[in-house]
């Protein structure tokens, strides 16, 4: 059989089992609402978080950096692709969660992919070594992706069970006397398939009992979790207790792309040098770089718009359980509407759409066998009617399907 034969039965079977994931071509910005073959539709698949992807002020910031220092730098940092914006940012981003020094990806995959494998993949002036790293069971593909790069001779890699600490503290206890060099205890802040947060207070407690390094991918909670939307760690009241914090630029912070990495100034500054997705990559352009200061500066001065999240994420979720749909609890934007059954998310999502909803159906791989759902994400672009339509919406589909 050839590799025609071979791709294009698979391609079949994820058809036939209404697993294939189609993509569906917008005709408008992102927004609150978009428009899908000239049809108006309430966005609810969207990371979207704050309505910054069309703010007004983040698009001329945008076409400022472009007019300022060009469409793109044509090179990675240490050549010639650092340029005083990039220096900017970084500093801002530090300063809002709570870190010493920052460091610039082109995403927060690229950052995570590139941490795992300068921290535990160099000798450091030691001939013989061994690290460890602990991560949770639902921790993003990234966060995998991450770790597989780490070489299996010098890393042990252990997976504890979801937001489990006594499954994470008994790992640690059977360790503890091991000459490990470090310790890395890894998790995902919200975890984005469950709307979830890491339980943070106790894995706080846990690296500081066991002397290990905690790192947490924040993608889904900077810009969204916290009074300011500071973040996990701003939540939990924990600012300044997390050694390595990953975000994104491509989410709430404007939804364009780029990811950072915070923490202190020496671990930052060993990136710089060991980072391969750092050291090999262009730098972002400057349209990006100066867009997310913008939206960093909306976020910092107007309250009202974390607020609003706040207030519209608190409305959907009590109103979408209100009509019967079993729905992962939670505070986060991240609403799971459960289905169970890959094919019926799949025609649920069919139905919505040709309501006037678009949002998207989950399942295996992303998810568990048997855990389907429509992941629902709210904004602050959305208005009282905009989730009123939506909610009317998944009452009529519901009912149609005998979901609810």
């Amino acid at each position: 059989m050839n590799y025609s034969e071979l791709l294009s039965g698979e391609i079949r079977r994820l058809e036939e089992s209404k697993t294939f994931k189609y993509e569906t071509a917008l005709r408008s910005p992102q927004g609150g609402r978009v428009k899908v073959d000239g049809k108006d539709l309430v966005m609810l698949a969207s990371n979207n978080y704050l309505g910054m992807s069309n703010h007004p002020k983040v698009k001329k910031a945008a076409t400022d950096g472009i007019k300022k220092f060009g469409y793109g730098v044509a090179s990675a940092r240490f050549l010639c692709g650092t340029q005083t914006i990039h220096q900017e940012l970084e500093k801002k981003i530090s300063k809002f969660v709570g870190t010493e020094d920052t460091l610039l990806f082109s995403s927060s995959f690229a950052a995570n992919v590139g941490f795992f494998s300068a921290v535990t993949n160099e000798k450091l002036g030691l001939e013989t070594y061994k690290d460890v790293i602990y991560s949770d069971r639902l921790n993003h593909a990234s966060i995998i992706d991450g770790q597989r790069l780490c070489r299996a001779e010098v890393t042990d890699k252990k997976i504890y069970n979801h937001a489990d600490t006594g499954d994470l503290e008994r790992q640690l206890e059977e360790d503890k006397n091991k000459d490990y060099r470090f310790r890395i205890i890894a998790t995902d802040g919200v975890f984005s398939m469950e709307g979830d947060m890491a339980p943070l207070q106790k894995l706080v407690e846990l690296k500081q009992k066991y002397n290990a390094l905690l790192f947490v991918d924040d993608a889904h909670g900077i810009g969204v979790v916290g009074k300011t939307g500071r973040g996990i760690a701003e939540h939990f009241g924990q600012l300044g207790n997390i050694d390595i914090i990953v975000g994104t630029l491509g989410k709430a912070i404007g939804g364009a792309a780029g990811g950072f990495v915070s923490g202190s100034g020496q671990m930052v500054s060993y990136l710089r040098q060991k980072a391969r997705t750092y050291v090999f990559s262009n730098s972002l352009p400057p349209s990006i770089v100066m867009a997310s200061m913008a939206a960093f500066d909306l976020l910092t001065k107007n309250k009202s718009i974390v607020k609003r999240l706040h207030e519209n994420t608190a409305y959907f979720r009590k109103e979408i359980k209100n009509l019967g749909f079993t729905v992962i609890d939670g505070s986060h934007p991240i609403v799971p509407i459960m289905l169970f059954e890959a094919s019926v998310a799949q025609d649920m999502s069919a139905e919505l759409q040709k309501a006037g909803v678009y949002i998207k159906g989950l399942w295996f791989p992303v998810v568990p066998k048997g855990e389907a759902r429509l992941r629902a994400q709210i904004s602050a672009a959305h208005t009282r009617k905009d989730l009123d339509h939506a909610l009317e919406a998944f009452e009529n589909v519901g009912k149609k399907m005998k979901v609810v």
